[in-house]
């Protein structure tokens, strides 16, 4: 019975290993190629870029054509352009013109035969005065229709199923024999095993095309880098573009440095004596000057120390009079009197006049049981947060706010000995704040006068030119060093570079409708500008506006 079993199986094992799987030959492929929506023609000179879209065109019937002028460097749309328009070698043909948006013009002809015809534009606008010809602008041509291919594979003898199924059975009529044939069981174990394997290994032909392999098929299903962004999508998101060259750069570094208060620029309220808060005069975020009073302190006074007040007080009080009276007198005889006891009189009079009136300010007259310490501002600034409230007792020393003037501030830099040297030759520092990207000028003030043994590195204070409050105490920013050498190479602006799969890219603008992408291989960089070492050419348009819809725009082509 056991035998019988082998033998049905491996009676039926060929046929299912030379089966084939997942492919049906007998249906054909079918693939839809989108056909273009318009025509177009487009020129450009040094000043315009001119591209006309236009339907199909009836011979001898009005048509309307779409026109877009832009300049060629930048690509902003012409405003308020004047046009005059003639067809070569046909001047009856009458174009009108009309503006229907910014660079965009509208062109109504009558075209009489089925040809193709060229035509003359005069142009004046603000950028200049140029002529421009357009070419094969085609009356009578039809738009392609939607083309469909079938993809029949070639079919031989020799591929056919019935071709593999009769040789499987043959093959499986030969092992049936040997196996019958065999008394050993170690044969009918290999025939078990040599049974579980070869289904796995089932024959699936493979039909080769020309000019297709591997590689080609992953390309074929990746991005390409030339990609079409109409003319309306250019002037509505504003690309915008610049033509670059090899010009001169000065190489620079970037110091890590942090913002820090000026001496002048930051003062700390904090209360002299232990008190209780009974009157704050400012409130968080405002401005204050120089010696306004901010808040008055009500300092708790003991017995001892109110006896001793009192008693301090008498003592000047009685002072002041005795000598008030002493002088006033040698002033009544001072036809009799000595000179020199009325000198005398009077220094010891002026003498406890101040002393009253240093005592009645530091008292404020109070000789009870509290007294009012008035706390003023020492700098003008802007006041902080509060630490305290209005009745909080606090203790001598202790914080109440901040004042802080932004309007003068220094920047502390982090110099490691790879850029200490080139401190000597700098011919400037600058910095943006993140608040804005305005670059603002940096005055080196204070070199390093020690080293920190921890990094080896060294601080370099720097004095912000008109920061105009824009930085914060405590703030990160990158001090640019810009070096004396001067290094010539093609520069880009850095607002043209974006991130593309983690790779610097540019894009860079081929035709009216065409761009592509380039991936760019960076150098020395500035504030404003990045040396581009691979990746770009002389006289190449790159995009410098509103590159981010560009780069969605190349992601989901």
């Amino acid at each position: 019975m056991k035998r019988l079993i082998i033998q049905f199986l491996f009676g039926l094992l060929p046929v299912m290993a030379f089966a084939h799987g997942g492919e049906d030959h007998g249906d054909a492929k079918k693939t839809s190629i989108s056909p273009v929506s318009y025509f177009s023609a487009e020129a450009a000179s040094e000043i315009y870029e001119v591209l006309l879209k236009y339907n199909p065109i009836v011979p001898g019937k009005e048509t309307s054509l779409r026109l877009y002028l832009s300049e060629y460097n930048t690509n902003k749309p012409i405003d308020s352009a004047k046009l005059e328009i003639t067809v070569a070698g046909n001047p009856n043909i009458k174009i009108t013109v009309v503006r229907i948006d910014k660079g965009v013009f509208e062109l109504k002809a009558t075209f009489p035969e089925k040809k193709a015809y060229n035509l003359v534009l005069n142009i004046n606008s603000y950028a200049g005065i140029d002529l421009i010809q357009l070419n094969n602008v085609e009356a009578g041509k039809e738009l392609a229709a939607t083309v469909t291919t079938e993809s029949t594979p070639h079919s031989h003898w020799y591929s056919s199923n019935w071709f593999f199924g009769l040789i499987g059975l043959l093959i499986g009529l030969l092992v049936m024999f040997f196996v019958n044939k065999s008394r050993s069981r170690k044969m009918i174990a290999v025939a078990i095993i040599l049974f579980c394997l070869l289904p796995t290994a089932t024959y699936n032909p493979v039909s080769a095309h020309d000019g297709h392999d591997e590689a080609g098929a992953a390309k074929g299903g990746g991005s390409s880098t030339t990609f079409i962004v109409e003319k309306e999508t250019q002037f509505l998101f504003n690309i915008q573009t610049q033509k670059i060259g090899t010009g001169d750069f000065n190489e620079s570094s970037v110091l890590l440095g942090t913002v820090i208060a000026a001496p002048q620029g930051r003062a700390v309220i904090q209360t002299p004596q232990a008190g209780k808060i009974v009157s704050l005069r400012v409130a968080p975020g405002q401005k204050v000057g120089k010696g306004q009073v901010v808040a008055v302190i009500e300092q708790q006074v003991d017995a001892g120390t109110q006896i001793s007040i009192i008693s301090q007080s008498n003592s000047v009080n009685a002072e002041y009079e005795a000598a008030k009276a002493q002088y006033e007198r040698l002033l009544g005889i001072a036809d009799i009197a000595a000179k020199k006891d009325i000198t005398e009189a009077k220094a010891r009079y002026e003498s406890a006049k101040k002393n009253k009136a240093l005592f009645d300010a530091n008292t404020g007259r109070n000789t009870g049981n509290t007294k009012a310490i008035t706390l003023t501002s020492p700098v003008s600034g802007v006041v902080g947060t509060f630490n305290y409230a209005i009745g909080a007792v606090v203790n001598s020393g202790e914080t109440l706010f901040e004042i802080t003037n932004l309007d003068q501030v220094f920047v502390e830099a982090q110099v490691f000995a790879t850029d200490a040297e080139k401190l000597k030759s700098a011919t400037g520092f600058t910095t943006i704040s993140n608040a804005d990207t305005l670059v603002y000028k940096l005055k080196m003030i204070s070199t390093a006068q020690s080293v920190n043994s921890g990094n080896q590195s060294q601080k370099v204070v720097f004095e912000l030119i008109n920061p105009k409050g824009q930085f914060k105490i405590g703030e990160n920013v990158n001090v640019r060093m810009t070096g004396s050498n001067v290094i010539r190479q093609v520069v880009i602006p850095n607002e043209a570079i974006t991130d593309v799969n983690g790779k610097p890219a540019i894009f860079i603008k081929g035709k009216a409708e065409q761009f592509s992408i380039s991936f760019v291989v960076k150098g020395q960089s500035n504030d404003k500008f990045t040396v581009i070492t691979k990746g770009t050419e002389d006289g190449e348009r790159i995009v410098t506006a509103n590159v981010y819809q560009m780069k969605m725009m190349y992601l989901n082509q």
